[in-house]
């Protein structure tokens, strides 16, 4: 679970979630070990799928423009692949050398290198023609043994690698636009959410509903009980629900309840009207206050008031 707490939907989680939520033990690390392995044969061709490459055969991009990675960040990310494998493989291409550098992911590849994997699942570009490459990435989307975070991966492949706009994209593998971008969005979330989406914890339908909130702390805690208590789509779309209905009802309730110095100002200001004053406050402190008058020298009175007291 998340070391950070959640942020907004934070009221009532407790009672909405459970107590403590616990499914770490469930979560094995993606190894990727049914991949073919680099070494094993003579030569890789351009392929859409993922290869495992020895980690000493694979080096920086020298043009990488980042040249500073935060050691906290890493080591928060090294601690993440320890439990859950390396959610989204990098991508190489292949060097004069015989070696393989890294065209996006080096940050991943740093933080895999800290966990002592000697394994690191890539994708492997070579000097082949652009639309070669993208007609591998379409096929391999074809297939049925994809999990959503691979078609997720090669979507996002088609649009970085390829130069193709989402729409482009969505015409290139016979999706609905509105699908593609569904797909892409399920790299927004959180590593653990992605690897239970990957091994089938949960499903797609989990995790649109999971993309309802922003938080990514709140998201982990969703797919947490979503594991535990095994809840369908609609359970879990219910248990939000309550969620946010119970934080609306304790915003609403403290909105509701004045400060004393509101209630002195309403109270002062009464005096010198007849018909009733509203004054509405949120629980963020911003509001507004209405005054109703019935003759203009009610309205006269209080000015003179206002002026005696010189305000």
């Amino acid at each position: 679970m998340s070391s950070k707490e959640p942020r907004g939907l934070g009221r009532g989680l407790g009672a909405i979630l459970g107590d403590s939520v616990n499914v770490d033990q469930l979560r094995k690390p993606v190894g990727y070990v049914n991949k073919e392995i680099i070494g094993t044969r003579n030569e890789v061709k351009e392929s859409a799928d993922i290869v495992r490459i020895p980690a000493d055969l694979i080096e920086p991009n020298p043009y990488q423009p980042r040249m500073s990675f935060d050691t906290e960040a890493l080591e928060e990310l090294a601690s993440s692949i320890r439990t859950l494998g390396l959610i989204q493989p990098i991508t190489v291409r292949k060097s004069a050398n015989g070696k393989y550098q890294i065209i996006s992911g080096e940050r991943r590849f740093r933080a895999s290198r800290m966990t002592g994997m000697e394994m690191i699942p890539a994708y492997v570009r070579t000097a082949s023609e652009q639309g070669m490459l993208e007609m591998a990435i379409v096929e391999n989307i074809q297939r049925e043994d994809l999990d959503p975070i691979e078609v997720a991966l090669s979507y996002q492949r088609l649009i970085e690698e390829c130069n193709l706009t989402q729409e482009q994209m969505a015409g290139r593998v016979g999706k609905k636009r509105a699908s593609v971008t569904n797909y892409l969005r399920l790299l927004k979330l959180p590593a653990k959410v992605q690897h239970d989406l990957k091994v089938g914890l949960i499903s797609v339908g989990h995790a649109k509903v999971i993309l309802g909130v922003e938080d990514p702390a709140l998201q982990e805690l969703l797919c947490d009980v979503t594991v535990k208590e095994g809840l369908s789509v609609r359970q879990l779309e219910e248990k939000l629900r309550k969620l946010i209905e119970g934080d609306k009802k304790k915003e609403d309730k403290a909105a509701g309840e004045l400060p004393e110095e509101y209630s002195r100002i309403l109270e002062h200001i009464g005096k010198y009207f007849k018909e009733d004053i509203s004054l509405k406050r949120s629980a963020g402190g911003k509001g507004s206050m209405t005054i109703k008058f019935s003759s203009d020298e009610e309205m006269q009175r209080f000015l003179k008031a206002l002026e005696d007291a010189q305000i």
